[in-house]
């Protein structure tokens, strides 16, 4: 009896754990993944500070408008940074956690802590 209570109590364990974990994919198949939380590896190929509603776009996995994903800075968010993101990490490989958003049948990572964003 203690055996099965133990075996059920590590099953759940485990199933929680698994629950946490992101899933680390390649930029090209984000689409797949809107609404799942991942990781993500690629290199950032520009962006463009949008100074009118404050917003920053980041082209991950190629140039605009053929990129893989697209990372969101908020303007509040942007403040954040050290650097402008979307000068200081223009050319460098990096990865990406957060969760896949559906922009307009594109796939989007809204950034809101440059701690998502870990060069490689």
């Amino acid at each position: 009896m203690k055996k099965v209570i133990l075996l059920t109590g590590f099953v759940i364990a485990l199933a929680g754990v698994k629950s946490f974990a992101q899933t680390n994919i390649p930029a090209k198949e984000a689409a797949k993944h809107f609404k799942e939380k991942v990781v993500i590896c690629d290199q950032i190929y520009g962006g463009k500070f949008l100074s009118n509603s404050g917003i920053t776009l980041i082209d991950v996995g190629g140039a605009h408008p053929n990129e893989l994903l697209t990372l969101l800075i908020k303007g509040d968010d942007r403040k954040k940074f050290k650097d402008a993101p979307e000068e200081s990490l223009k050319g460098k490989k990096v990865c990406i956690t957060g969760q896949i958003v559906d922009y307009k049948g594109k796939p989007e990572i809204i950034i809101t802590d440059p701690a998502q964003i870990k060069l490689q």
